[in-house]
């Protein structure tokens, strides 16, 4: 499985260059996950303060649709002009959109700021899983992943916090303005300390090397896709042409650009030899299973406390705590597991088994559910999440060359943002098709079609009067229920892909295209030869 691109075995100790290089990625994707994780918890000021209405959804969505659609196009880039330019690229994208984000005097204008913060917040990521192949092996990877994703839990469990302060105490506006340091921060870290390779040859010969045309398609599918699943069941009803006729072109497009790529470019945006193997094509499936669940969860638990139990969004994310600072903990040691074992296929077989557990303990929940239960069920479900969100990679990577890493990360990636979408909007359709059925009818029929019930029944459920507010929440506990059982549908698809994989052995090489520009081995070899010569002398 070694390509004429791969180095030699790295040793396992870690220089300055590589720990600077290493904290430029970390500090980076802060940057990102802050913002992502933040955003929610203000919405309803923003859109009140904008007089946006109905446009409320578009505040994460813009962010969402564009960061996913922008993700094998960054991976591409990276491969073409280097790691450093685009991930500095990226991170200037990001701050012109917070700045204009915080700028913002209408919806529109708000709504165009996200997309450009999109497009920079996916490439940042994207770039850092890329880069973090770059400066170690694979057989390394999982604590340095683990790490990654601690950033990432951090951010959660202080993001909705700052955001919820900031909305309530001063000005919602602060929440894009801060990324302006931030950004600043992460630039100067990545300019200063992230020297690795950069691809040689004249700008008119990488410009060549780009599939222009294939990232136009794949970004047109994408985008028309998303449009569909985010106007599906909510603008619009699922079976009208507003809703079909982009998701079905969307859907046309994306298996067009698989077909592009295999026939057309000399260098595709995504090698299709990363799927012409069952443990690789094993990997993406339960990514994308991965990210319908983990979403749904992320999403739908807050609106399962705050219906409920009547928590505030605020004291709803306290309530996450148990899924947000069991995940990423979890994660690392994971990564450490198989970094250990040299194996993947166990790690993971046992995260979906506990994810299998744990939505089936899920479906228990009433609306008056103890503290004890609810914490502990999630306790349970948060550790399979968080060992398949590190686990997935191994198999997808150790069965193509190092040269194809790039291409693997950057659509593994995809797929998971893509996934995280559709667990969004299978979510919704369900708490919605089953509040109609478990609400008084009477009650129910009060909200017009295309009303999300959900989100306009949370905010008056403690104004009802007894019995109709607890008929509620056991309507909301219900409904939630279905949505668990058929999250755990999709794990148990997940549970499948483990008995496809094979376990091969994971690469102890790295690609000497990139990484550090001057590998600390070779430092310490000039050194050693330094040394004997000042003896000789």
């Amino acid at each position: 499985m070694t390509s004429p691109a791969a180095s030699s075995p790295s040793s396992g100790e870690k220089g300055s260059a590589f720990w600077l290089s290493f904290i430029a990625v970390v500090v980076a994707n802060f940057l990102s996950a802050l913002d992502m994780t933040a955003v929610s918890t203000a919405v309803p000021t923003m859109t009140s303060d904008l007089h946006g209405g109905d446009d409320f959804v578009w505040i994460g969505s813009a962010y969402g649709l564009a960061s996913t659609a922008i993700l094998p196009f960054s991976g591409r880039l990276a491969d073409v002009f280097g790691r450093r330019p685009i991930m500095l690229a990226s991170i200037v994208i990001f701050l012109v959109g917070s700045a204009l984000a915080g700028a913002a005097q209408n919806m529109n204008w708000l709504i165009a700021a996200r997309t450009v913060q999109g497009i920079g917040g996916g490439a940042i990521v994207n770039l850092g899983s890329i880069i973090l192949g770059d400066l170690v092996s694979l057989a390394e990877r999982g604590t340095y992943q683990g790490i990654l994703i601690l950033v990432w839990a951090l951010a959660g469990a202080i993001g909705p916090t700052i955001a919820g302060s900031l909305a309530q105490d001063a000005t919602w506006r602060w929440l894009f303005y801060l990324n302006l340091p931030l950004a600043g921060i992460a630039f100067a870290l990545v300019a200063v300390f992230l020297r690795v390779k950069t691809p040689e040859g004249s700008m008119r010969d990488k410009l060549a090397r780009v599939d222009w045309l294939g990232n136009l398609i794949i970004i047109a599918g994408t985008t028309l896709a998303l449009l569909a699943l985010t106007w599906g069941g909510i603008r619009f009803p699922w079976n009208s042409s507003h809703v079909l006729a982009p998701l079905i072109i969307g859907i046309v497009f994306i298996l067009g650009f698989f077909v592009f790529e295999s026939l057309v470019p000399i260098e595709p945006t995504t090698p299709l030899d990363v799927l012409h193997n069952r443990t690789a094509l094993s990997g993406y499936i339960a990514t994308f299973f991965h990210g319908i669940v983990t979403m749904s969860t992320m999403f739908y638990l807050p609106v399962y406390f705050q219906a409920c139990f009547g928590s505030s969004p605020i004291h709803s994310s306290v309530n996450m705590l148990a899924t947000t600072l069991i995940c990423a903990p979890v994660s690392l040691f994971a990564g450490g597991i198989v970094k250990k074992v040299a194996k993947y296929r166990p790690t993971n077989y046992v995260g979906w088994v506990l994810m299998l557990i744990g939505f089936g303990l899920f479906t228990l929940f009433k609306y008056n559910s103890s503290t004890g239960m609810w914490a502990g069920f999630q306790i349970i479900t948060a550790a399979g999440i968080g060992i398949i969100w590190s686990a997935t990679v191994f198999p997808i990577l150790a069965s193509i060359p190092v040269h194809r890493f790039a291409a693997a990360l950057a659509f593994q990636n995809f797929l998971r943002q893509f996934a995280q979408t559709w667990g969004i909007t299978i979510s919704a359709s369900i708490l919605q098709n089953e509040l109609k059925k478990h609400l008084p009818q009477a009650f129910a029929a009060q909200f017009p079609q295309g009303v999300e019930i959900a989100y306009a029944l949370i905010p008056i459920i403690p104004t009802l009067d007894e019995p109709l507010r607890t008929e509620v929440r056991v309507a909301f506990a219900a409904s939630m229920a279905v949505v668990w059982k058929v999250m755990l549908g999709i794990a148990a698809g997940g549970f499948l892909t483990t008995f496809l994989l094979k376990e091969i052995p994971m690469h102890t090489a790295k690609d000497k295209r990139y990484g550090l520009e001057q590998p600390e081995e070779k430092l310490s070899e000039a050194s050693s030869e330094r040394m004997e010569k000042d003896v000789e002398a």
